[in-house]
């Protein structure tokens, strides 16, 4: 029995040290070839511990790059986009497609919206593979989920600050907006699609200084005149409202310039006014600033009898003087906006001043030509937007019949070459713009243009020789001012180097030899044609066009 229960004994450890030492090394072994065998053909029982490409770029979208964003082609069947906002916009959502954005280089800082549209969807990227059908942009400032919306739907950047704008929202919707963990240090921008539909006006909201006002094309426009020529009897001369007297042909009331480099907002009384709030126009200069100043107010009234509208010309001593045929300008204010416009007649720019103030009645007046006129220097402070024009009285004829004797620093002019009418022209034209750029720093407010010289078109004789300006047919002279520089090179130098803006019409005039009153008068009576005054509405809507655009 003892030697049984040894040897049964010997027979049970041998069987547990196998177990022991054996079997735990091959259920090791066991195990690492099935893992390998699964990591090796990919087996579906992994799938679940594997994320997908898609999920990880969902993830890690708030803390890609600008490099991350973009790698990767068009493959993708569909990009779904989030309406990003601009922080200071008007809420303008704007969709930024992946397929259509791309890095744009430090130096692109003067890019145009046309050269934006031109260069967006030409390059293209080529980096990477993306193998992810669908894409979600969603912006850091995001709070709320919002559908994907089409390609046709997106907003287009409105430049409403000038062409310059257009690279600094750009890059504010690519720094601010699109990546939450981007690099400080580099600048990149993005630029979203572009729709090719532009606003009327790329540039004027700040007047905008690239674009050459007096470059362009005259164009037919069925929508002008801007008010009816057989209206606006409060504010409109009946010599000049051509649409009372025998004319027949009135095709050049349908003609709008359109400049080459940029185009013009939309001239609306309302939206003068409101630009205009709380500021005063003056208008000074000779009977084309009056005309000018009675076309802004047919503009700004639609040529309709505004009983609001207030006579403020005694708050300037603008009052008809005793025995005078009127008086020597007009104010007239808004009050819905404060907006005051106002003319005051000054046709040389010069101060002047009686000679023997005893004897009015005979006296001659000294033409100061270094001075500017006392009106200007009295009013200034009160002016926020100031258009000077002088130019057609210049002549030796005006001179003598206004008894004007010409001054410098405040004696008798004894200089030949001053004493030939273009010197002394020039030396005023130069002096009151030196002047007025010396007092802008003192009224930052101030906004100052010197107005070319408006054109004549007087044929065979000048206007007291038999010279006449018949022609109806409007553009008969060409239609295009292709030149950069003035026409007026006088009044472009005197403000050249200066604060004080150019309000260049003399070549665009010139094309409209068919816009004057030429022949035509209330009576019909034969005599003298006038081929230096417009008819209105007519092209003086044109010069407050454009000012308004500069404003």
């Amino acid at each position: 029995m003892e030697l049984r229960r040894v040897v049964s004994l010997r027979m049970k450890g041998g069987i547990q040290g196998l177990k022991v030492s054996q079997v735990s090394f091959i259920l090791v072994g066991l195990v690492c070839v099935t893992v390998l065998i699964l990591a090796w053909t990919k087996t579906t029982l992994l799938t679940p511990f594997i994320p997908t490409q898609g999920r990880s770029l969902q993830l890690d979208l708030d803390e890609a790059g600008p490099k991350e964003l973009l790698d990767g082609d068009s493959n993708s069947t569909q990009t779904q986009k989030k309406q990003v906002n601009s922080p200071g916009s008007s809420e303008t959502p704007l969709a930024v497609d992946r397929g259509n954005i791309e890095n744009v280089t430090t130096t692109h800082k003067e890019e145009t919206p046309s050269s934006v549209i031109e260069r967006t969807g030409s390059d293209e990227f080529s980096e990477g593979k993306n193998r992810s059908k669908q894409t979600e942009i969603v912006p850091e400032s995001s709070s709320t989920v919002e559908s994907p919306i089409k390609r046709e739907q997106r907003g287009n950047l409105s430049d409403t600050t000038g062409n310059k704008e257009t690279p600094s929202t750009v890059e504010r919707l690519g720094s601010q907006e699109l990546s939450r963990g981007q690099n400080k240090s580099e600048k990149a921008e993005f630029v979203p699609e572009v729709i090719k539909e532009q606003t009327r006006n790329l540039s004027a909201a700040t007047g905008n200084k690239d674009c050459n006002y007096a470059k362009g094309k005259w164009v037919i426009d069925e929508s002008l005149p801007l008010y009816s020529g057989f209206g606006c009897k409060q504010w409109l001369s009946s010599m000049w409202a051509c649409r009372l007297t025998q004319r027949t042909d009135f095709e050049y009331e349908k003609l709008r310039w359109q400049p080459k480099d940029c185009k013009m907002d939309a001239f609306t009384g309302a939206n003068f006014l409101r630009r205009m709030k709380d500021k005063t126009l003056a208008f000074i200069g000779d009977s084309l600033g009056r005309q000018q100043f009675q076309s802004l107010m047919c503009m700004v009234t639609g040529g309709e009898e505004r009983h609001d509208v207030l006579d403020v010309g005694y708050e300037y001593g603008l009052v008809k003087a005793r025995g005078a045929v009127r008086p020597d300008g007009w104010a007239y204010r808004f009050p819905i906006t404060n907006t005051t416009i106002l003319y005051y007649w000054s046709a040389s720019l010069c101060d002047l001043e009686p000679i023997d103030p005893s004897n009015p009645k005979t006296t001659d007046f000294a033409m100061h030509l270094d001075r500017p006129p006392a009106f200007l220097r009295t009013f200034l402070p009160r002016f926020n937007v100031l258009v000077l024009n002088t130019g057609h009285h210049w002549n030796r004829g005006k001179l003598q019949a206004n008894r004007w004797v010409m001054y410098v620093n405040g004696v008798p002019n004894t200089n030949r070459k001053i004493a030939d009418i273009f010197g002394a022209r020039n030396l005023t034209v130069h002096s009151i713009a030196k002047w007025v750029n010396e007092q802008l720093p003192l009224y930052p407010g101030l906004k100052a243009f010197l107005r070319t010289m408006s054109p004549r078109h007087f044929f065979n004789g000048d206007w007291n020789t038999g010279g006449t300006c018949d022609n109806t047919t409007p553009l008969s002279g060409g239609k295009e001012v292709v030149e950069d520089d003035s026409s007026d090179p006088l009044t472009a130098g005197a403000v050249s180097g200066t604060s004080v803006e150019l309000l260049d019409i003399t070549a665009l005039s010139q094309l409209r030899d068919e816009g004057h009153i030429s022949r035509y008068s209330i009576k019909a009576t034969p005599g003298m044609q006038d081929c230096l005054h417009w008819c209105l509405p007519g092209i003086p809507d044109t010069w407050n066009e454009v000012l308004f655009a500069r404003l």
